[in-house]
C-alpha cells in the first residue's frame, strides 16, 4: 500500500467506530525518542521519518506538526502521500488541538492509542476536547490496519562493569528509593528504556543506536521487579540482577501485575503512557512526578567522565583519519553522501570497545546540509565533488562513553557567504564554550551567546543549541538542555551537554559546529559558586574558512588552544602524511 491507501484503510476503520479525527503521536509504549521498528506508526501512516512529529487524520484531511529541524525534510518526504505540513513553531500555525476542533463537530469522537501517548499528552489533550465538547477515546486503530508490522527479534541484554558506570546497582535503587521516601511514595514504576538500563546497569540494542532494551520496572522499599524477555538475558545480566535481589518476569505480563496493585502512594511520570494510569485500580494514590533517575543519570560520576575523556580520544583520532581520508579522496573516486558514512562508521570500528553508532549519521552536501536532520538513503543520494561543503554529524557508542560531534568543510571552492557564516557560528560555539555563570543558571539562559552573532546579522536557527548526553546510553539525554524555550533545569557539575548552534541556507549549505562539553565548578565567589565548560570533544576545525577578522582575539585564543589540546592528546596516535596534515590542521590561526 502507498500512503495514500494506508490512510484510505485507517479511514475505514475510523468510520466503523464513528471517530471523526486520530492522532498518531511519535512514540513508542516507553516514550522513546528513537523507536524500535514495530513501533515507528507515524512512520508508516505519512512516509515522514523525522524524530519528531505528530500526526492527525480526520475523514478528509491529514495533517503532520513538526519542529524547524524538520522543515525542509517534511516537505520533500510528504510530497504527494496527501498529508499537509504544519510547521510547529511558526506565526500562524494552528496547534494540533485548534485543528482538530475546526475540522471535527461537536460531540465528535477523537481517538489515540493509550500505549503511545504520554499521560501529559492525554491530559492536555482531553482538557481542550472536554471544553470544547469532543470526546476522547483510546482505540489502537493502527493495529487493524498495518497487518505486516515490523516483528523485533530479541537481542541479548549484558552487564554494565562498574569500570564503567562508577556506581552499583544496589546503590542505585537506594538512592532511587531516598528519592521515592522524599515524595513519600512506596512504589515507582518506570517506563523510559535509558532510566531502567542505567539504575540496572545493564544495556541491550533493542532500539537502533540507543544500548537498551525494552522494559518496565517496578522498584517498592523492599522489592525491585524487571518485566524483560527473559531469553535476552546474558549470564552476565543475570548474575547482576541476582546480586541486587531484583525479581525477573515477563514483559508482557507488566499490566496484569499493574491492575493487582492496590493501596499503594505510586511515583510515575507524566511521560508514562497512558495506558499505565488507565490500568492501576482507583485505590492507589499516584504522584506524579518527574523519574528521579532522570537528574541522577544526568549528574555523571567521575568514573562516567573520565570515560567520556577517553572515548573523545579515540574518537577523535578516528575523525581525523576520517577527514584526512574524505579531504584526500574527494575528486579522485566516486564517492556519495551513503559512502561516506559507511566509511566513517568503518573508521570508528578500528577502535577499542566500539559498539556502534549513537544515532544515524547525517551527511549532507551542498543544499542536503541545510536539511537539518537530513538521512542520505543509498539509493537516492547525492554524489559528492571536491568542491562546496559538506556537513558531518556523527557519534559513537563505547563502553566508557558516547560520542556526538559535528564538522562543517569545504570541499573545494566556497561562496564569501559560506565563510562569513562559517565563522558568525564558530564565533557562537566558542562564545558559549567560554561562558562563566553562576549556580541556578538554566541552560536558556546562556542560549544567546549562541545566537548572538548570528542576531546581529538577522541571523538564526530552527534548532535548540544544546542536548544531553548519555554516559554509553541515549545520544539525547535529559532534563538539561541549552536552548531558547525555559527549561527550569539547572545546570549542574557532571552534566554533559551539547554545544552546537548552526545556520542552514535552503538548496546551498548548513553549518553547525558541534562539541560535547561537561559543566564544571570554575571559581568559589563571595556571590555564588560559578561554573565553566570543559570542552571535552577532540577535533579540529577547518582554518580554511574561517574569516579571521570576524574573530575577537578571545575567540582567536581559544581556537588556538583548543587545536592545541587537540594536538597534544591526538597526535601520539597518528603517523606519516596523516600526522603532517593534522600538525598543519591544528596550527595557529
Amino acid at each position: 500500500m502507498n500512503i495514500r491507501e494506508r490512510i484510505e484503510h485507517l479511514r475505514a476503520e475510523m468510520r466503523k467506530e464513528s471517530i471523526e479525527a486520530f492522532i498518531i503521536f511519535s512514540a513508542d509504549p516507553h516514550m522513546s525518542e528513537y523507536l524500535p521498528e514495530p513501533w515507528k506508526e507515524r512512520v508508516w501512516i505519512t512516509g515522514f521519518t523525522g524524530s519528531a512529529g505528530l500526526t492527525v487524520i480526520t475523514l478528509d484531511r491529514a495533517g503532520l506538526w513538526t519542529d524547524g529541524r524538520y522543515y525542509t525534510q517534511a516537505e520533500i518526504e510528504l510530497k504527494d502521500s496527501g498529508v499537509e505540513l504544519f510547521k510547529d513553531g511558526l506565526e500562524g500555525t494552528p496547534s494540533y488541538t485548534d485543528w482538530i476542533i475546526q475540522e471535527t463537530s461537536v460531540q465528535a469522537a477523537i481517538a489515540v492509542n493509550a500505549l503511545t501517548t504520554s499521560h501529559q499528552n492525554w491530559n492536555q489533550l482531553k482538557i481542550k476536547l472536554d471544553q470544547n465538547q469532543r470526546i476522547l477515546v483510546d482505540k489502537p486503530l493502527l493495529n487493524r490496519v498495518w497487518h505486516q508490522r515490523p516483528t523485533a527479534l530479541p537481542q541479548p541484554v549484558f552487564h554494565q562493569s562498574i569500570q564503567y558506570s562508577g556506581k552499583s546497582t544496589v546503590d542505585k535503587i537506594s538512592d532511587v528509593r531516598k528519592q521515592m521516601q522524599a515524595q513519600k511514595a512506596n512504589l515507582h514504576i518506570i517506563s523510559t528504556l535509558d532510566d531502567i538500563a542505567w539504575i540496572l546497569n545493564l544495556r541491550g540494542s533493542d532500539v537502533a543506536c540507543n544500548p537498551v532494551f525494552l522494559s518496565y520496572l517496578i522498584i517498592t522499599t523492599q522489592e525491585v521487579i524487571l518485566f524483560v524477555d527473559k531469553n535476552k538475558l546474558e549470564h552476565s545480566a543475570k548474575d547482576s540482577l541476582r546480586e541486587a535481589d531484583v525479581e525477573v518476569k515477563p514483559y508482557e505480563h507488566f499490566f496484569d501485575f499493574l491492575s493487582q496493585i492496590k493501596d499503594y502512594s505510586i511515583l510515575l511520570s507524566s511521560d508514562c503512557n497512558q495506558a499505565i494510569f488507565n490500568t492501576l485500580p482507583l485505590s492507589n494514590k499516584l504522584v506524579v512526578a518527574p523519574t528521579p533517575s532522570h537528574l541522577l543519570k544526568a549528574v555523571k560520576n567521575e568514573t562516567e567522565l573520565q570515560g567520556f575523556r577517553k572515548v573523545m580520544v579515540k574518537d577523535g583520532v578516528a575523525m581525523v583519519k576520517f577527514l584526512y581520508w574524505l579531504t584526500h579522496q574527494v575528486g579522485k573516486e566516486k564517492l556519495n553522501e551513503f559512502s561516506i558514512g559507511e566509511r566513517l562508521d568503518e573508521f570508528r570500528a578500528q577502535n577499542e570497545h566500539f559498539i556502534g553508532v549513537s544515532f544515524g549519521s547525517i551527511i549532507g552536501y551542498q543544499g542536503n546540509g541545510a536539511i537539518i536532520h537530513y538521512s542520505a538513503k543509498k539509493e537516492t543520494c547525492s554524489s559528492v565533488h571536491d568542491k562546496g561543503s559538506i556537513l558531518i554529524d556523527s557519534g559513537g557508542q563505547y563502553l566508557e562513553g558516547t560520542s556526538d560531534i559535528t564538522r562543517t568543510l569545504a570541499l573545494g571552492e566556497v561562496s564569501e557567504s559560506f565563510k562569513r557564516d562559517y565563522t558568525l557560528v564558530l564565533k557562537g560555539h566558542i562564545r558559549l564554550a567560554l561562558a562563566k555563570f553562576p549556580q541556578g543558571t538554566c541552560g536558556a539562559h546562556l542560549d544567546s551567546l549562541a545566537r548572538l552573532a548570528l542576531w546581529e546579522e538577522g541571523k538564526d536557527y530552527n534548532h535548540g543549541t544544546g542536548h544531553g548526553v548519555g554516559c554509553f546510553l541515549n545520544v539525547h539525554e535529559g532534563p538539561q538542555n541549552i536552548r531558547k524555550d525555559l527549561n527550569p533545569q539547572v545546570l549542574i557539575p557532571g552534566m554533559v551537554i551539547s554545544n552546537e548552534p548552526g545556520y542552514y541556507v535552503v538548496g546551498k549549505y548548513g553549518i553547525r559546529h558541534e562539541n560535547l562539553v561537561a559543566v564544571r565548578l570554575w571559581k568559589k565567589t563571595e556571590w555564588n559558586n560559578f561554573y565553566e565548560f570543559e570542552t571535552l570533544t577532540l577535533c579540529p576545525f577547518f582554518k580554511d574558512s574561517i574569516l579571521k577578522e570576524l574573530l575577537s582575539q578571545e575567540e582567536i585564543n581559544w581556537l588556538n588552544e583548543y587545536h592545541q589540546t587537540c594536538k597534544r592528546k591526538l597526535e601520539p596516535y597518528l603517523s606519516g602524511d596523516i600526522q603532517k596534515w593534522f600538525t598543519a590542521l591544528v596550527s595557529p590561526l
